[in-house]
């Protein structure tokens, strides 16, 4: 996609990134980043064994590093050819990602497990190299809902209990993050997503489209699909996804576990092509303000560029004349943090599944978190960057209702909750 010129020019990695940094203007017009050269990275063993990788995204706002190392050439650097492949649904990423149609995914974390374990649609070994970032999802309720008064959890809930009638939410897909978030929010909020309403499963595009309708009181969904409903005057931002978990993971970049066990070196090309492309967004305001003018063209996320770039710089508004500035909006790098796999990220999902009956059993959560997020890998590629990581592979995160999770006794955890599936 991107004319760069094909010299093996040795150049620092941090003299790359200024360049690309102190050049995104001339690159708005240009399509390249100038001093960005093709750099011979594999020889011998190293050598990727696939050169040309398609990836799979949904056009969301956090398809974007793995957009922009396309179209800045950060692949080119690491011996590969990173062809963006946009999908129309996450059940479409999901069945060629398992055909092998894609070679890898911006995907839903939760997603990959769900395939792992043959929940949400066929069993196969899948992988997550890396996560893609952190924050930047929300839960938007309709406006004829905001004119009843239901503008956050806690109100939602009072008219829930007052206006008795069916309401019904909508998540991306149901192993997914979406998912998880809209049912944990719901949940703290002391409303039953199993019980108490009606949950479908719609396409993150779509979600805008239906609430206009009337087809759904409520979404949770990534950018810009959140910011699209204020815009449209359809919709209200109820809550922010960091709002119930601090950093949370996000998309993931995924594939099968024989793509890794085939083509290592090629999987660890990417990964440091992607690392480069989550580095260069997170650097400065003008490359986030190139990445939300490329990605909002109609090959990518299709929207206008004004849907995208607020919340990116994390300048928000509810709908309702609320604005604020957020600290924690959408993280592609945040030194290392936004992308490094924990395994203890992982188990989380498991525990949610298991809370909402996805799964009847408790499986083997630190084990299943081992298999399949590939840590050596990526720390292969972070050592090569000279990007730190962290000591350990489990963190702690306090939740909106208070919880605390660190990745230990996990199936205490998962039955903890007050509200969950019967």
């Amino acid at each position: 996609m991107n004319p760069l010129h094909n010299k093996d020019v040795d150049m620092g990695r941090r003299t790359i990134v200024k360049a690309a940094a102190a050049s995104a203007t001339a690159a708005a017009t240009s399509g390249l980043v100038p001093g960005l050269q093709s750099v011979v990275h594999a020889q011998g063993s190293d050598r990727p064994e696939k050169t040309e990788v398609r990836i799979g995204f949904i056009p969301l706002t956090d398809c974007a590093s793995v957009v922009m190392a396309s179209v800045l050439g950060f692949d080119k650097k690491y011996g590969i050819k990173i062809i963006p492949t946009k999908e129309a649904s996450w059940a479409g990423v999901r069945d060629k990602l398992v055909s092998g149609e894609l070679d890898a995914a911006h995907v839903l974390y939760g997603l990959v497990y769900g395939v792992h374990l043959g929940i949400g649609g066929p069993k196969k070994d899948m992988a997550v190299l890396m996560t893609l970032n952190q924050n930047g999802q929300a839960i938007t309720l309709s406006k004829k809902l905001a004119e009843k008064g239901a503008v956050d959890g806690a109100s939602l809930a009072k008219l829930m209990a007052a206006e008795k009638r069916e309401y019904t939410f909508a998540q991306t897909f149901p192993t997914g993050t979406h998912a998880m978030w809209l049912y944990y929010w719901l949940g703290a909020h002391g409303i039953n997503p199993m019980t108490d309403a009606k949950v479908i499963t719609v396409p993150p595009p779509q979600m805008v489209a239906n609430m206009r309708v009337g087809n759904m009181d409520g979404y949770c969904v990534g950018e810009p699909w959140n910011h699209r409903a204020i815009i449209d005057g359809i919709g209200i931002t109820a809550s922010t996804t960091q709002d119930i978990w601090k950093d949370h993971p996000e998309k993931v970049l995924g594939t099968t576990n024989d793509f890794v066990t085939k083509y290592p070196n090629t999987a660890r090309a990417v990964v440091m092509a992607i690392l480069e492309a989550g580095r260069w967004i997170d650097a400065g305001l003008q490359n986030k303000m190139k990445m939300a003018e490329t990605i909002a063209e109609k090959s990518y996320v299709n929207t206008s560029v004004d849907a995208i770039n607020q919340r990116i710089l994390g300048r928000y508004q509810n709908g309702l004349g609320r604005t604020w500035d957020d600290p924690n909006h959408m993280k592609f790098f945040n030194d290392g943090a936004a992308t490094y796999p924990y395994l203890s990220d992982g188990m989380w999902f498991l525990t949610q599944h298991r809370r909402w009956g996805l799964l009847k059993t408790d499986p083997d959560y630190l084990g299943l978190a081992k298999a399949i997020n590939k840590t050596a890998l990526y720390k292969e590629a972070a050592a090569q960057l000279k990007i730190s990581v962290p000591k350990s592979d489990l963190r702690s995160s306090k939740m909106i209702d208070g919880v605390v999770w660190d990745g230990s006794s996990p199936a205490k955890y998962a039955a903890s909750f007050k509200v969950k599936a019967a």
